[in-house]
């Protein structure tokens, strides 16, 4: 019987470190997960307290340098939400991208914050989309596009239309959206070198904030601001690094 117990005990031990292995440690926006401490939650998330280009940032003072033009490549595609207890994220139908400079990166997803994780010269907009490519390499390249309150977005409007109202729940619509119906008609952008806004922090991210905000109406805003309230993690320090901007 000892020998037998002690067989379960080391089996049932090592049940539980695969599990730990391969289930990432509970994040948050808030209390004992929250952002201040997600660089001690997990030693894969130590990039997250250790790192030196971390983001979101404040950006501010920029550079202004000649810098080539996003081209966006993107079209209407059917619409698959998920809520993935941490925000809301559209998959992409795999034919979308941008290129930078001879550069191309593959759209892979992109999803929401409120109130926007960014901060021009201290002032925070209401919401933010993070547009997330990938080059062939698995480099990773972020456009950011900052909202304020204003008319309403039909684009933003289809999408918070078929909100899946459940954590991990994902909703496949008959609807479409264009992604490039999100971004500003003129397109100017900061540049910077920073990380990925959530765990597990990793940093190589080549940021491009578009200068110029788009508008939402109250009423679509408050579909995303109920399920999500805030999940912001708040600016990281610039630590010396160089943001650029185009003319």
């Amino acid at each position: 019987m000892g020998i037998a117990f002690l067989i379960f005990a080391l089996v049932s031990h090592e049940q539980q470190r695969v599990e730990t292995e391969h289930h990432p440690a509970h994040w948050s926006y808030e209390g004992a997960t929250g952002p201040e401490h997600w660089g001690e939650l997990s030693s894969e998330y130590s990039v997250c307290k250790t790192g030196r280009e971390q983001s979101p940032i404040d950006i501010s003072h920029a550079s202004v340098a000649n810098l080539a033009p996003i081209e966006f490549n993107y079209s209407a595609t059917s619409l698959r939400v998920i809520n993935n207890g941490h925000t809301i994220q559209v998959t992409s139908n795999g034919n979308d991208f941008i290129s930078i400079a001879g550069t191309r990166y593959q759209l892979v997803q992109f999803h929401f914050h409120h109130p926007s994780e960014e901060q021009i010269e201290g002032k925070t907009h209401v919401l933010v989309v993070h547009l997330v490519h990938q080059d062939h390499s698995g480099r990773k390249a972020v456009v950011a596009v900052l909202f304020d309150l204003g008319e309403s977005n039909p684009a933003i409007k289809t999408i918070f239309d078929n909100l899946p109202r459940v954590k991990n729940q994902e909703i496949t619509s008959a609807a479409t959206v264009n992604p490039e119906n999100l971004l500003p008609a003129v397109r100017g952008y900061y540049t910077f070198s920073g990380s990925l806004t959530t765990p597990p922090c990793s940093e190589g991210v080549t940021w491009f904030v578009l200068k110029h905000p788009v508008t939402l109406s109250r009423s679509e805003l408050a579909k995303f601001s109920h399920l999500y309230p805030n999940n912001t993690r708040p600016v990281q320090p610039l630590n010396g690094r160089t943001v650029l901007s185009t003319r």
